[in-house]
């Protein structure tokens, strides 16, 4: 039975999504996941449980011409590792896939794309280009067995490989598999808006925050939602990755990147100091080959500043409500570290009964 998200259950979601509300709704960008799941019992380092994966995000889909993507990054709390940052920074662009995984799979994720990128870029195979992927993560030590570094190249390919558009798959699936979020099931999480003729999506992998923040779309919920705690304080992190076939210019993207912190503020978190709160904003707009951009002048479009308030509203709000996705398509799981104890599903029931609940305390303050 599919799960519900957040528009199915009648809150107060605001904008308007693209078709799938899901990152793919941008033309071009496809989303793949390898997911994970082995074993039962308590841990053993090295051999399990195994609750873990790959999300793979091809910003040009499976075109196998060296054509950059226009970018800009930011990091709320720097408390995580996103690849390929210094270049985005400098460059404003980058050319391949985006990764996201679990902290001690950054490695073989990084490896595993370097590979795919020589096999399917020719450029990257017989001239001297780099292949520079972009790789970022989450903690998924609560409910994985992180050490094990289950992950192997053939994960990492499969996800590559396996991305479509459409609608993606959400919650305990791709690198989102073994996170937390408010202490319930987190993981993977999309949503998109339309802006006039274009289109801004976010995917999130969501492994941050903690119970008594917890706030949906503008109803503090979390001190009414007191089952299955987990922490006493924040101990996790969160990846978004905003998309978009609008003309932007580098330092515009990196604006966009900076909205998706007032995005997973809504939700109610302040961006905590265990937490790494990394943002990656890209356009697919003004696609210029490689070889053109070696020399010579090149002509660019983009969007009057002026223009950007429904972009950048667009971005906060398909982050917010990726993020509660992400904990909709939740289900429960056994915790690793501590053991024994139950990550469980936010269950529409119970968040819908706390937002009336919320909303009825708030009424008689009044």
């Amino acid at each position: 039975m599919a799960k519900q998200r957040a528009r199915d259950l009648g809150l107060d979601v605001p904008g308007t999504p693209g078709r799938w509300n899901a990152i793919t709704d941008v033309p071009g960008v496809e989303v793949g996941v390898t997911t994970l799941i082995e074993g039962d019992g308590p841990l053993v380092p090295g051999k399990g449980p195994v609750r873990t994966g790959v999300t793979a995000i091809l910003p040009r889909g499976h075109d196998d011409r060296l054509v950059p993507v226009w970018a800009g990054i930011y990091a709320l709390n720097g408390n995580g590792e996103m690849t390929g940052s210094h270049w985005i920074k400098d460059g404003g662009y980058f050319y391949g896939p985006v990764l996201i995984t679990n902290t001690q799979s950054v490695g073989m994720a990084h490896h595993a794309a370097t590979g795919w990128m020589i096999d399917h870029y020719p450029e990257v195979k017989t001239e001297h280009f780099w292949a520079l992927p972009v790789v970022a993560e989450t903690y998924d030590g609560c409910l994985n067995d992180i050490n094990g570094r289950h992950l192997k190249e053939d994960h990492v390919r499969a996800a590559l490989d396996g991305a479509r558009t459409g609608p993606v798959p959400e919650g305990a699936v791709g690198g989102g598999t073994g996170m937390i979020c408010y202490e319930y099931k987190g993981g993977t999480g999309t949503s998109s808006r339309k802006v006039g003729e274009h289109t801004v999506g976010v995917l999130v992998q969501a492994n941050h925050g903690i119970r008594d923040w917890l706030t949906v779309f503008g109803t503090h919920v979390g001190p009414h939602l007191r089952d299955n705690l987990l922490f006493e304080r924040e101990r996790g992190s969160i990846i978004v990755v905003v998309a978009t076939d609008a003309p932007m210019m580098p330092h515009q993207i990196q604006r966009m990147a900076r909205r998706a912190a007032i995005g997973i503020g809504r939700n109610g978190t302040p961006g905590g100091n265990n937490s790494g709160d990394i943002f990656l904003a890209f356009s697919t707009a003004n696609p210029i080959p490689r070889a053109e951009m070696e020399t010579g002048k090149m002509s660019f479009e983009f969007l009057s500043d002026n223009d950007f308030d429904p972009y950048y509203m667009a971005a906060v709000e398909a982050t917010e409500e990726a993020v509660i996705n992400a904990m909709l398509a939740g289900e429960d799981f056994e915790t690793l570290k501590p053991a024994g104890k139950t990550c469980a599903a936010l269950r529409p029931d119970l968040l819908l009964e706390a937002v009336k609940s919320a909303k009825r305390l708030n009424a008689g303050k009044g």
